[in-house]
C-alpha cells in the first residue's frame, strides 16, 4: 500500500534525478515551496489532490489506481520462499 510518505520520497528522488531544487520544482508546479519541502520530508500531514497532481506533473510522474491484488506475494514472502 502506498502512502504519502512513500510518494514524498519518490518525489524527492525524481526531483534530484532531474537536478531541480525544491524552489525550481515549486515554480514548475506553480505551488508554494512550503508545500514541497514538508512533503518530501514527511512533515506534511495532508496535501490537496490538485497540489499533489501539479507536483507529480512537473516531475513527469503519474499516480495510478489499480485493483488491489491481495494474492500477490509481499517482498517478505519472496525472501522467505527463497530461504527455504
Amino acid at each position: 500500500m502506498i502512502d504519502l510518505t512513500t510518494i514524498g520520497q519518490r518525489i524527492r528522488e525524481r526531483r534530484r534525478e532531474l537536478g531541480l531544487s525544491q524552489q525550481e520544482l515549486a515554480q514548475r508546479a506553480k505551488v508554494a515551496r512550503s508545500r514541497v519541502a514538508p512533503l518530501e520530508n514527511d512533515r506534511l500531514p495532508d496535501i490537496g489532490f490538485n497540489t499533489l497532481m501539479k507536483i507529480l506533473g512537473a516531475l513527469e510522474l503519474d499516480l495510478r489506481i489499480t485493483t488491489l491484488n491481495r494474492q500477490r506475494p509481499t517482498l517478505d514472502d519472496l525472501r522467505a520462499e527463497r530461504e527455504e
